[in-house]
């Protein structure tokens, strides 16, 4: 094995973790919670709703990532015009509040198949692995819940340092927690603005996750699957 790259750095959510069972389901547990009940077509409307919603919020201003206050802030207004856009009338926004928080519970989150047999390799080799994310502070807690946190070294999320993704600096503060240089260092995730624009701001070997096979070509190394970052560094 190549000793070329020493720390491997990871983004979280849609590269390690995936709600569970999905959000739909977190959605329409909560509102049973308080006697609500939603079509389930209606709300798979409202969930891709919000994720456009998120997708061009994020494009105009992403700094909400930054402060846990304003991060707490736009979630909970999203969830409200989630909710509101599934047909939802009335405690609309204390559901939302309370989806909020139940979206901060491990119990949520699930790690792809692929995560945990490439966190373990990785482990074995000895490499130093470290969770980058834009992500509100709960993500230590997350990652301790969903076992992440037998494998990393350390966990960045945005919110608790006060640098988001692609800011260089989120990823200078990695490179220090690992004790590597830029170009010993790889970083993986699934948005090229964030993750591969990022990385490289600091200088870092980006990889891009294309799960789905729907990127467009990148001018980078791009994987559709977790397992294949080991053949990968067998080779560098």
């Amino acid at each position: 094995m190549s000793r070329q790259y020493k720390a491997i750095f990871f983004d979280v959510g849609n590269t390690l973790l995936t709600p569970y069972p999905s959000v739909e389901h977190i959605c329409a547990e909560v509102l049973s919670w308080g006697g609500h009940t939603v079509d389930p077509t209606k709300l798979t409307h409202a969930v891709a709703f919000a994720d456009e919603t998120y997708e061009q919020r994020y494009r105009e201003d992403d700094t909400f990532w930054m402060k846990e206050a304003d991060t707490a802030k736009f979630w909970i207004e999203l969830y409200t015009l989630m909710l509101s856009e599934a047909g939802l009338e009335e405690e609309v926004n204390d559901l939302a509040e309370q989806l909020y928080q139940e979206c901060g519970e491990g119990e949520r989150w699930q790690p792809y198949p692929d995560v945990v047999p490439t966190l373990e390799r990785l482990a074995e080799l000895d490499y130093r692995i470290g969770l980058v994310s834009n992500w509100d502070t709960r993500l230590t807690s997350i990652s301790i819940e969903t076992g992440l946190s037998r494998y990393v070294d350390f966990v960045i999320s945005s919110a608790n340092v006060g640098y988001l993704k692609p800011q260089p600096e989120i990823f200078e503060l990695a490179l220090k927690r690992a004790d590597v240089e830029p170009a010993e260092s790889l970083h993986i995730g699934d948005q090229y603005y964030a993750d591969i624009m990022g990385a490289r701001s600091a200088g870092i070997t980006p990889v891009l996750l294309d799960r789905h096979g729907l990127a467009p070509k990148a001018d980078c190394l791009v994987i559709n699957s977790l397992t294949e970052i080991v053949d990968y560094l067998r080779s560098n």
